[in-house]
């Protein structure tokens, strides 16, 4: 009993709180495990403290730290991690010392990062994770990875790790095979990791490719997620590669059949195509005529008639067309379509429909400076020049006479099949009134007529035949007149004689101050007004009212 005794007593003086001592597993239990290193009494370990827990068996010699020889339960207290921290501690160094790696499993995500077991407990900031930072941590708990050490702190026993510089390395590494052994032309698969407006980058496996969202598809996609998705695995074409930027162009449709290949003899020039509207510019219509082929409509070649100011007037996305080709660009992988080439051209049949000299009927449709636009048909206009409007008058504008929406009567007088002009006007429908002029206005002859228009050097009185006649300021008094309008308002009445009358400058001279003369005076009068100089004188009407720079009207302000 006594030697007994003394055993037990050796056996205590063996075991001292904070030494390293090694036991063995007595019993599994689901949480823990029992732990006997040969004291009075066991040890329970947590099961999390253990890393590979499946493969624990009962016998097992587990090397455990001593932290206190009796609890309150009269139990010791072990701890297989700690004992593990105090042993690989100096291993963490040698690891960190030599640049080296380390093995460990992630245990929990914390504020910033995660916690992982590598031996001993070691932070591994988020952005060290991976090379761009995930935002779920939680998919790296209790997985193992490698990582490298970054910073330690003996004193605090402070470990921080990155598994990004891992991944660089090794992506780098990859890169620089890459570089070293793929070519123009090669075939490749990869991932698509990422889309832009302007086309894709494809992971190939350590470097990354740009693929052109113009090298995705024959056909005209507006973005690459119309033909690609993230995740997705595709085989691409090396289209060029610059080593020291380290930059890969990709091409996805280089690898497919070039629908482009022999396409003058699939769709000739002058055949007839069908196809769908894919899309609609102020320009004109893409229509998709086979899979990865479109041809472009123009706005221009819609009609041949109709004013058609945009496409999408007239077209509608998906719509089925037909239409026509009109030409083909290969290199710029271009189609010209049209569709007003499958009705005939109304132009081509103008000049028997529209004889030159035919008196015809429209509507005004739009009116300008030089003259107004008659619609005589749909899509057919004719236009009326403000020198064919009237024989007699000076139209300055047409909107003088006319306004939008009149019905009228015109004469054909010049067609321009090339340029699709018709030429119109409305005088022409009445006989020149000057060709018998001396028959109507004879010198001498008192007239009576309205004031239309006052300048500067005259006004103009409005006579029988829709005829304008003008009083020079001189033949306005007999007394001095500085202003013309000082003696005379627009719409007044007045009398006055005939006193110059010319067929060829289309002019006719009045006076108003000798509607009393005798002939004699009136002679004189008219002799004066042959010997003026022109600018003067009783200029032709066109030049006369050209030269209205002090155009008055009641209600000017001008003074």
């Amino acid at each position: 009993m006594a030697q007994l005794q003394e055993l037990i007593e050796k056996s205590i003086k063996n075991y001292k709180e904070g030494s390293i001592v090694k036991g063995h597993i007595l019993e599994i239990r689901p949480n823990e495990f029992l732990v006997d290193i040969g004291y009075k009494s066991e040890g329970v370990i947590p099961a999390s403290e253990f890393e590979d827990v499946q493969d624990i068996e009962v016998g097992d010699e587990v090397e455990v730290l001593l932290e206190r020889l009796e609890n309150d339960e009269g139990m010791v207290v072990l701890s297989k991690e700690k004992a593990s921290q105090r042993q690989n501690w100096d291993k963490i160094k040698k690891v960190f010392e030599d640049s080296g790696l380390i093995k460990g499993r992630v245990r929990s995500v914390v504020k910033g990062g995660l916690i992982v077991n590598v031996g001993v407990e070691a932070f591994l900031p988020a952005s060290q994770i991976d090379i761009i930072p995930p935002k779920d941590l939680t998919q790296f708990v209790n997985n193992t990875y490698d990582f490298k050490i970054v910073k330690i702190n003996e004193d605090r026993k402070n470990v921080v790790l990155s598994r990004r510089e891992i991944i660089e390395q090794e992506r780098s590494d990859k890169r620089q095979k890459f570089l070293g052994t793929m070519k123009i032309g090669d075939k490749i698969k990869g991932q698509v990791k990422n889309l832009t407006d302007f086309g894709a980058f494809i992971d190939l496996d350590g470097i990354d490719g740009l693929l052109h969202v113009t090298d995705i598809s024959w056909a005209r996609i507006n973005h690459p997620s119309e033909a690609l998705t993230v995740g997705q695995e595709i085989e691409v074409v090396i289209l060029d590669i610059n080593h020291e930027k380290e930059r890969v162009s990709l091409g996805l449709k280089q690898g497919l059949t070039n629908p482009w290949e022999n396409i003058e003899d699939r769709f000739p020039i002058g055949g007839k195509v069908k196809g769908k509207v894919t899309n609609l510019m102020p320009y004109g219509a893409f229509v998709e005529i086979e899979e990865g082929v479109e041809g472009l409509i123009h706005v221009s070649e819609l009609s041949w008639t109709k004013r058609i100011a945009r496409p999408s007037d007239v077209l509608s996305l998906g719509q089925e067309v037909e239409a026509l080709v009109l030409g083909i660009n290969k290199d710029e992988l271009k189609i010209s379509l049209g569709i007003r080439q499958l009705e005939p051209n109304p132009w081509d049949e103008i000049e028997q429909r529209y004889i030159i000299g035919k008196q015809v009927k429209g509507k005004v449709r739009n009116m300008t400076a030089y003259g107004a636009f008659i619609e005589l048909e749909e899509g057919i206009d004719g236009m009326v020049h403000v020198s064919d409007l009237s024989w007699t008058r000076k139209i300055n504008h047409p909107s003088e006479i006319l306004k939008k929406g009149d019905e009228i009567e015109a004469v054909v007088i010049d067609i321009d099949k090339g340029n699709q002009r018709i030429s119109l006007g409305v005088k022409q429908i009445e006989e020149d009134p000057w060709k018998s002029i001396e028959d109507t206005f004879k010198i001498g002859d008192l007239v009576t007529g309205s004031v239309t228009k006052i300048a500067n050097f005259g006004a103009f009185i409005a006579l029988p035949g829709d005829i304008d006649g003008l009083v020079h300021i001189s033949q306005i008094s007999e007394d001095h007149v500085a202003k013309v309008k000082d003696v005379l308002k627009v719409g007044q009445t007045v009398e006055a004689r005939v006193i110059k009358v010319d067929r060829t400058e289309r002019r006719i001279g009045l006076s108003i101050k000798a509607a009393n003369y005798s002939e004699e005076q009136i002679r004189k009068e008219s002799e004066v007004m042959d010997s003026l100089r022109p600018g003067e004188d009783m200029v032709g009407l066109e030049q006369a009212f050209l030269a209205a720079q002090e155009e008055y009207r009641p209600g000017d302000s001008k003074k």
